[in-house]
C-alpha cells in the first residue's frame, strides 16, 4: 500500500469517526434502565462561583420532565446515585417520593463542586425490579451539627445528619413546602431545642447558621441563641449580636427566602438570597453563643432547611446554598435518559421532554392536526398538479384553436386530454352538430341557436369550476380548525398541569415548566397546519381563479366566431 493511499483512507476513517453520533456514555449498572443526569452549572450560563464547595447537601428535584416515575419502583427504593465519574456511588436520602403525581425530591452529598464549571455531574439511576440492598446514608452539609428539615409526618424534630436535637414539642408539618416539607409558625408557637454543648460557638466564632423563611408578617425571630438573634423588623432582616445591631432590605411578603448569618474573622455578616447584605464588627466584650435555640418566636410563616454550623461558612457557599435549594433550575439542570440511548443536548433534548410530558388529550390533538396535515398536503398535491395539467393544456389547445381556419377543425379534449377548454369547446361543437350546423344544407346559425350553444357551454363551464374547486374546502377547514383545534389541546393541558400540581403541593418551576411547555406543542401542531395550508390555499386559489378566467373568456371567444363563420355561410 503507498503512502498516499494510506494517508487517504485514514482521512476517511478519521471523517467517519467525526460523522458518526458519540454513543451513550457507559453506565455505572446496566440492571438499571434509566438514569437521570444532573447538572450543577457553577459557570457563566448557570450561579457563577470562584471558589469550590466541599461536602455540600444538593436537592435534587425529580418531576415528570426529567424522570420517568413509571419505570421505577413506587416507592423510589430503586434509586441510586452516583458521581460525575459514573462509578462512585454517593449518598442520598429520599425525602419525598410520589410516584402517583410523579414528584420527589431527593438529597445528595456531593463531594466537591468545581468553579466555573458546567461539568459537575450526577447520575440518579433507577428501573431496577431488584436493586442490591444499599443504605441511605445521612445527608448534611460538612461541618454542620444540626440539619432540621422539617419532615417527619409526625412533627417531631429530628436532626437529618442523626444527632439528638430536643424539641420542646412537635411543629406543624406543612406538606407543600419550599423543598419538601415545612415546618409552620402561627405567631405564638416557638420551637425551642434544649442546651446542646455541640449548638454554640466561642465569642469570636466560628459560627454559621443557615435557613429559608416565607413570612407571612413583618415581626418575630426567625432563630435566637444566647447573644445571636435573627429577627424580622418591620418587613426587614435583621442580625442582633450582643451590642452589634444591622438591618437589611425589606423582604418580600409571603415568597421564600434565604437567610444566613455567619460569625468569624472578627466580623458578623448577615446574607439575603445568597448575596451579603450587612455586616458588622463583632462587638466587644461579646460573650458565647451557647444555650437553648428558640426558633419562630412571633413569627407568622414557614421555615425549612435551617442548619447550623461550627464552621464560617464562605460567601460562595451562600450563594452555592441559595441557588442549589431555591426553586429556580439555573443551577441545577436535569435530563433522564433510557439505557442505550446517546446523552442529548440542546433542542433534541428539549423536545425530547416536551413528548414525554404531553397529556393524552394533547396527544388526541396532535394526532387530528396530523391527520389534518396529511389530508391538506395531499390536497395541495393533487391540486398543484391538476392545474398545472390543465395550463399547459389550455395553452396548446388555444394555440391551435386559434391557428385552426375552421372552428370546428380546432381538435377537442381527445387531442388535449387536460385542458377544460378543450372540454368546452367539445360541448360546443356538439350542440352545433346536433343542429347540423356546419354540414351541408345547414342554413347558418340564429340568435336562437348561439344562444343555446352558449348555455351549454356555460353549464359545463360551472361544473368545470366545481371541479377545479372541489376538496379546497378541507384546506379552509385547516386553516380555521388547525389553531383552535391546538388552543384546545393546549388549555386543556395546562388544566391538567395545575390540576395536577396543585394535588401534589409542589409549586416550584421544574415542576410547573416541562407541563405546560408540552400543552404548548398542541397549538404549535395547530399552526403547523394552518400555516401551509394557508399558503397553499392562497396560490391553488389564484391559479383557479386565472383557470376560471380563461374559460369565461373562451367562451365568448368561441361563440363569436361561430356566430361570425356560420352567419356568413347562411347568407351565401
Amino acid at each position: 500500500m503507498t503512502r498516499a493511499r494510506f494517508r487517504t483512507i485514514a482521512a476517511l476513517v478519521a471523517l467517519v469517526i467525526l460523522v458518526l453520533p458519540p454513543g451513550a456514555h457507559a453506565w455505572w449498572n446496566e440492571d438499571f434502565k434509566q438514569r437521570t443526569i444532573i447538572t450543577l452549572n457553577t459557570g457563566a450560563a448557570g450561579v457563577p462561583i470562584a471558589e469550590a464547595v466541599n461536602e455540600v447537601a444538593v436537592p435534587v428535584r425529580l418531576h415528570s420532565g426529567n424522570f420517568d416515575f413509571i419505570g421505577a419502583m413506587p416507592d423510589g427504593s430503586d434509586l441510586r446515585v452516583v458521581g460525575g465519574d459514573d462509578k462512585t456511588p454517593l449518598r442520598f436520602s429520599i425525602e419525598k417520593f410520589d410516584g402517583a403525581n410523579e414528584l420527589a425530591v431527593v438529597w445528595v452529598q456531593v463531594p466537591l463542586v468545581a468553579p466555573g464549571s458546567d461539568k459537575n455531574l450526577l447520575y440518579v439511576y433507577a428501573g431496577n425490579a431488584k436493586p442490591a440492598a444499599e443504605p441511605q446514608g445521612t445527608v448534611v452539609d460538612g461541618g454542620a451539627v444540626a440539619t432540621l428539615r422539617f419532615a417527619q409526618a409526625d412533627g417531631v424534630v429530628r436532626d437529618a445528619g442523626g444527632g439528638a436535637v430536643n424539641g420542646n414539642r412537635p411543629v406543624v408539618v406543612e406538606a407543600n413546602g419550599l423543598i419538601g416539607s415545612s415546618a409552620r409558625f402561627d405567631g405564638a408557637q416557638v420551637l425551642e431545642l434544649a442546651a446542646d454543648g455541640r449548638l454554640g460557638a466561642a465569642a469570636a466564632g466560628p459560627y454559621s447558621v443557615s435557613l429559608w423563611a416565607r413570612p407571612n408578617g413583618a415581626t418575630g425571630t426567625l432563630f435566637a441563641q444566647g447573644p445571636l438573634a435573627l429577627t424580622l423588623n418591620n418587613g426587614k432582616a435583621a442580625l442582633r449580636l450582643g451590642s452589634l445591631s444591622v438591618e437589611a432590605g425589606s423582604l418580600p411578603p409571603s415568597a421564600w427566602v434565604h437567610l444566613g448569618v455567619t460569625m468569624g474573622a472578627g466580623k458578623a455578616t448577615l446574607y439575603i438570597n445568597g448575596s451579603q447584605a450587612a455586616q458588622g464588627d463583632l462587638p466587644a466584650g461579646l460573650t458565647a453563643v451557647a444555650g437553648p435555640i428558640r426558633i419562630g418566636e412571633g413569627f407568622d410563616g414557614m421555615v425549612d432547611e435551617l442548619q447550623v454550623a461550627t464552621v464560617l461558612r464562605s460567601a460562595d457557599w451562600m450563594k452555592f446554598t441559595r441557588a442549589s435549594q431555591g426553586a429556580d433550575a439555573k443551577l441545577v439542570a436535569a435530563q433522564v435518559q433510557k439505557q442505550g440511548e446517546a446523552e442529548e443536548s440542546g433542542s433534541h433534548g428539549y423536545f425530547a421532554i416536551l413528548f414525554k410530558n404531553l397529556t393524552i388529550d394533547a396527544w388526541i390533538i396532535i394526532w387530528i392536526c396530523a391527520l389534518m396535515f396529511v389530508v391538506a398536503v395531499w390536497v395541495m398535491v393533487t391540486k398543484t398538479v391538476l392545474v398545472r395539467r390543465i395550463d399547459r393544456g389550455n395553452i396548446a389547445f388555444l394555440q391551435a384553436f386559434r391557428a385552426a381556419p375552421e372552428v370546428l377543425q380546432a381538435g377537442g379534449a381527445t387531442q388535449y386530454p387536460g385542458s377544460t377548454l378543450a372540454r368546452l369547446y367539445d360541448t360546443g361543437v356538439s350542440q352545433l352538430t346536433a343542429r347540423k350546423i356546419g354540414q351541408p344544407g345547414s342554413r347558418g346559425v340564429t340568435g336562437a341557436t348561439i344562444n343555446a350553444v352558449t348555455a351549454a357551454v356555460h353549464a359545463d363551464l360551472v361544473r368545470e369550476n366545481q371541479r377545479l374547486n372541489s376538496l379546497m374546502v378541507l384546506l379552509t377547514i385547516a386553516i380555521s380548525g388547525g389553531p383552535f383545534l391546538g388552543l384546545l389541546g393546549t388549555v386543556v393541558g395546562v388544566m391538567i398541569t395545575f390540576a395536577a400540581i396543585a394535588a401534589a403541593g409542589d409549586v416550584n418551576v421544574n415542576a410547573i415548566a416541562p407541563g405546560i411547555a408540552a400543552a404548548l406543542l398542541a397549538t404549535v401542531a395547530g399552526l403547523g397546519v394552518a400555516i401551509p395550508a394557508l399558503f397553499g390555499y392562497n396560490y391553488l386559489a389564484s391559479r383557479i381563479k386565472n383557470i376560471s378566467s380563461d374559460m369565461q373568456v373562451f367562451v365568448d371567444e368561441f361563440v363569436t366566431r361561430v356566430a361570425e363563420q356560420f352567419e356568413e355561410r347562411g347568407r351565401d
